[in-house]
């Protein structure tokens, strides 16, 4: 899978499509999701161009991998699912490739909390 400017976290980052921003650094966008899985389904992205975890891992400067994961803490703490603001707790998914299925060719995070999210794969 090969990084397409024309995917629609890019256009986000570009301002070409409108998004319900929660959380921004110099980095990282968040923002709600606009099919929401459960109560707190936050997307968190890089505003540079890699397309998976393992892409934004081996690529992206330090401070990038910094700014990203300060991101996912503050979002975490403001939505009031984290662990240590005495939240039930979240999910963070990744999915990298067809075997990941992913679905946009730019690296996301979701954050999903606010409910039991189940088991995270099927044993079927």
């Amino acid at each position: 899978m090969t990084y397409d400017d024309d995917n629609i976290f890019a256009r986000i980052l570009r301002g070409e499509i409108p998004n319900d921003t929660v959380a921004q650094n110099d980095h990282a966008l968040a923002f709600r999701d606009i099919r929401p899985q459960a109560p707190v389904h936050i997307l968190v992205i890089p505003k540079g161009r890699y397309v998976s975890y393992d892409d934004f891992a081996a690529n992206a400067s330090d401070a990038e991998i910094l700014g990203f994961n300060r991101l996912v803490a503050e979002v975490v703490r403001a939505e009031g699912i984290g662990l240590a603001e005495g939240g039930a707790g979240f999910r963070a998914i990744t999915n990298a490739g067809a075997h990941g299925v992913q679905e946009v060719p730019h690296f996301h995070l979701h954050l999903l909390g606010g409910q039991p999210m189940g088991r995270m794969v099927s044993r079927d």
